[in-house]
Order: C-alpha cells, then structure tokens, then sequence
C-alpha cells in the first residue's frame, strides 16, 4: 500500500522590491503582497509568478537578471533582506528557495550597492567592472592549436586544489556588495591566484597582478579592510585566504619592477 502525502502548506509573504526605472532615475521600494507561495519555489520562480500577475494587471514587471539558475553563471545577483543571495550559505540567489522563509514575511529585495556597479534597472545591475578587471590580466598567451599534452607538465596536488578553489568563482559581485568599502579584492584574488597557482599563468604572474589590481582601483573598487564579509557571502564559499595570496604576489611584483636592474647593469665595471 502506498502512503499518501499531504501536499505542502502553502504561504504567503510581502516582497518589498526595489523599483527604478533607469540608471538616471532615483528608485524606491514597492511593496508586492504574494499569496499561495509553495516552500518549493525557488526565488526567481517566485519573482516570475509575481511578473506574470503584474503583466496582466498592465503594470511593468520587475527586472531581474538571470541565466543558468544552477549558481554557475553569477547574473542572478541581489540582496535579500540585506545579504547578497538571500540567507543561504554558499548558494546563489537562483538557489534559494521559499522555505527560508515564513508565513507573513516581509522580504526585502534590492540590487547589488556599489559605485562601480551602476544600477540599470530595478534589481539589475551593470558588472562590466569585473570584465575589464579580467581583461587587464585575468588569461595567459599560448599558441593555439598548439596546446601540449596535459600531463606534461607536473602539477603538485595541493596547487592544482588551490586553483581549483579559486577558480570556481563566478564574478558575481557578492563580495563587493557585502563590503562596506565594495571592495573586489576576494574576486580579483580568486582570479589571480588560480592562474599564478598553475605552471602555465607563471610568465605573465608578475604583469598580470599589477594589472589587475590597477584596473581594480581605476574602477572605483574600495580599499580591503581585512574584515571578511566577502567571503561569508560568496556562493562558492572562496576563503579570504586568497586575499593574502594575492597581497603577497603584489608586493613581490611590485618590489621586482621599482627595482629591476637597467640592461647596462655591470657594464664599465673595473677590470
């Protein structure tokens, strides 16, 4: 005999959303009365039932990007009741789902906080900061169609882990929007430690951390203050650590070029 379930008790909740039509324009919270909400429901699902009930009424639905919805592509970022991807530990927005949650709350959604992340629409905002941080550095030249063979070049375990672990950030600006100084160093860190980890990101190692860390400030990025709220709200659970890593590749860069010697150096000595 099979057991009968009963269906999941149903909820309903208030989202405050943060409304503004365009980067120009000042915004303000409206607030959305949402009935019948399922624990199931991921959070996007939820912001569709909402934008599906707005277009019928012929109101404008809210703007929210999104992709994947499996935590990989970074593009579903807001804050949820003050924390970059809702209450969760180590998901994106897109996984979180309607059970932290409960009957009569009042959710507050707004969009990523940061200079260097102007808003474009409602909980939508621009991060092509994080895209010109990567190009100022964030590759290594090869010849293509001339790549070796993989496992021609050792690689100790404990680095190839390391960069695994950096590498799974998805630059999607969690850490700078829990900074209070919306600093991106977690995210630049990531990126430069999980190329200066493997022998192949060596030749570049020194040009591309200055780089980095250049366009990171030229952007408007904030100063790091060694309090960690970045990595307590990075989807990919990335340590802190990775800051210290990459503190410790600048200077070492920093010192090589203040004090590399001319091509003359030796040159008219005594015979």
């Amino acid at each position: 005999m099979v057991a009968e379930h009963s269906p999941k008790k149903l909820f309903s909740v208030t989202l405050r959303v943060w409304r503004q039509a365009s980067t120009k324009e000042a915004g303000r919270f409206v607030d959305y009365p949402s009935s019948n909400v399922s624990p199931d429901m991921s959070f996007l699902e939820l912001l569709d039932v909402l934008n599906d009930e707005l277009t019928i009424k012929g109101e404008e639905p809210i703007a929210f990007a999104h992709d994947c919805r499996e935590g990989i592509c970074g593009t579903c970022s807001c804050t949820i009741n003050g924390k970059p991807h809702g209450p969760g530990k180590g998901i994106a927005t897109c996984q979180t789902y309607m059970r932290s949650f409960q009957e009569g709350d009042v959710i507050v959604v707004e969009p990523f906080r940061a200079t260097a992340f102007p808003i474009i629409k409602d909980l939508v905002t621009e991060r092509a900061a994080f895209d010109k941080i990567q190009q100022a550095g964030g590759f290594i030249s090869v010849r293509t169609g001339a790549a070796p063979d993989a496992n021609s070049i050792p690689v100790p375990k404990e680095d190839a882990d390391l960069a695994m672990d950096a590498a799974q950030c998805i630059g999607c600006g969690a850490c700078v929007a829990a900074c209070k100084n919306a600093s991106a160093m977690l995210f630049v860190a990531a990126k430069v430690s999980h190329l200066g980890l493997m022998p192949q990101g060596q030749p570049e190692r020194d040009r591309r951390v200055l780089a980095m860390v250049s366009t990171m400030d030229s952007l408007g990025f904030g100063s790091c203050t060694n309090q960690y709220e970045c990595s307590a709200v990075c989807p990919k659970t990335i340590s802190h650590d990775f800051i210290a890593r990459l503190n410790r590749d600048y200077v070492s860069a920093l010192i090589k070029t203040t004090f590399k010697p001319t091509s003359n150096a030796g040159a008219g000595g005594a015979g």
